[in-house]
């Protein structure tokens, strides 16, 4: 992260918030001093209330017991509520995809998030996603449309081929998000348009 050089000038506490901004996606070295030198010189109300606001994340953010998204509580607010079609599950790859999809406003169904994708190469496997869950939730709940809407990118597709081998025996409708998206890309980037237009134009699998 810093130089031996730069660890000679550099104090301990302030090498050590580099070091760590320095571990988040996206942040490289020169960020990651940014930040930190930002802190240094804010007021420390600003500095406490950044410490606060992720120890009581960590403390307070659990994930829901029916389809596993983030929230607070045992039930997210889509699963608790009423208004939502019970019948029509969204299975995607992250939290971050639920909000991208919910931005759209063309989905009123419910969702499933498996947190991940499958990627022997990055060691993660069937039994490291939420997949037995989706499917007790099929066979439990009064679900007639499964919508896959992995990422369009290779992890992705193996994982919705594998879902589709999973729910087939099941009997229920299987649908995959349309081409609208570009192949390569995370849901969570997609502008709402596009993605709009790939749920209402998804197809039967």
């Amino acid at each position: 992260m810093t130089s031996r050089s730069d660890n000679n000038l550099i104090v301990e506490p302030v090498a050590r918030l580099i070091e760590e901004f320095g571990k988040l996606p996206g942040i490289g070295p020169k960020t990651a001093s940014r930040l930190t030198f930002f802190l240094l010189r804010a007021e420390e109300e600003q500095s406490r209330a950044l410490a606060e606001a992720i120890q009581a994340m960590r403390e307070q953010v659990t994930l829901c017991t029916r389809c596993f998204n983030i929230t607070v509580g045992e039930i997210c607010p889509v699963c608790a509520s009423p208004t939502r079609d019970q019948t029509k599950i969204c299975v995607v790859e992250e939290p971050l995809d639920v909000l991208a999809i919910e931005r759209t406003g063309a989905y009123r169904g419910l969702y499933h998030v498996l947190h991940g994708h499958i990627a022997p190469l990055e060691g993660t496997y069937r039994e490291d996603l939420k997949i037995d869950e989706l499917l007790a939730r099929v066979r439990g709940e009064p679900v007639d449309e499964v919508i896959l809407a992995t990422n369009p990118n290779t992890e992705g597709e193996a994982t919705a081929f594998l879902l589709l081998k999973d729910l087939a025996p099941l009997g229920v409708r299987v649908t995959r998000l349309s081409r609208g998206l570009p192949t390569g890309g995370d849901l969570e980037w997609a502008d709402p348009d596009t993605l709009g237009s790939a749920l209402e134009g998804r197809r039967e699998l």
